[in-house]
């Protein structure tokens, strides 16, 4: 058995005294391990760093088999991850996210998108949205997508500002008006209709993590038994701490700062 994809480093665990189980997860064979010989020692280190792209070949006896991977790194962004605190969360939660999906399951769409967001890691808010909603397309990859585009009252698809926590519906500003102490609040960047793409505040943020994380938990990680990362929380609190260090006092009060104050 043999096949060539591309991939991204989730994570590495030696292996014996040189070698190293590599896990990526694979274009075109989904979340795949493989060992690397040699992956243990300090000339590959660099390589296998978790959100870097590499070009994969592997290669097994039978396709059951935990198989031999052969990596030529192809986009090597873990030295610029991991220069900040942010994204150096950020990726190892990315990671434990792919892992919630089924291991050699292969889902084009999730690595697209997790391809796209680590090339977004420099600032600290886009990088918040870009993780909002890859949870969000996680939770719609799982088979327990919200539906963001309709009021799940009326059918509007007008000024939705809310999301029902039961049904994870949306629902419009004058639906749910006489309830919206019970609603969760939707953010800007999450809406169908968005014509304020680049308006969002530093709540709205923690909205949308409030939104996605309610979700994620109730539908796929309580049933497995399992919580949020600690990279998770982690990550939160440091996109808040770099935007707070770089919004003015007076400005912190007003209207959504844009992606380019991040």
């Amino acid at each position: 058995m043999e096949w060539t994809d591309d991939g991204i480093v989730l994570g590495v665990r030696r292996h014996g005294e040189s070698a190293a189980i590599v896990e990526l997860l694979t274009r075109s064979h989904g979340r795949h391990l493989g060992l690397v010989r040699g992956g243990a020692g300090s000339r590959m280190r660099p390589l296998l760093q978790p959100g870097n792209s590499v070009n994969a070949l592997w290669r097994a006896r039978l396709d059951e088999h935990l198989g031999t991977y052969v990596l030529e790194g192809t986009r090597m962004r873990a030295a610029s991850l991991l220069a900040s605190s942010h994204a150096t969360y950020g990726v190892t939660h990315l990671a434990a996210l792919a892992r919630l999906l089924p291991e050699r399951d292969p889902h084009e769409g999730m690595f697209a998108m997790l391809e796209r967001t680590l090339d977004d890691f420099d600032s600290a808010g886009g990088a918040a949205i870009h993780l909002v909603r890859f949870e969000l397309a996680m939770l719609t990859e799982l088979g327990f997508g919200l539906d963001l585009s309709a009021c799940a009252a009326t059918g509007a698809t007008a000024d939705l500002i809310y999301v029902s926590p039961k049904s994870g519906g949306a629902v419009s500003r004058q639906a749910g008006e006489p309830w919206r102490d019970r609603l969760l609040p939707l953010p800007p960047f999450l809406r169908a209709i968005n014509d304020e793409q680049n308006c969002w505040s530093e709540q709205d943020l923690l909205d949308g993590f409030e939104l996605t994380g309610r979700f994620l938990l109730r539908y796929v990680l309580e049933p497995r038994g399992q919580g949020h990362s600690d990279a998770r929380a982690g990550f939160i609190n440091a996109v808040v701490r770099k935007r707070a260090a770089a919004i003015p006092e007076g400005a912190r009060t007003g209207a959504g700062e844009g992606r380019a104050s991040s």
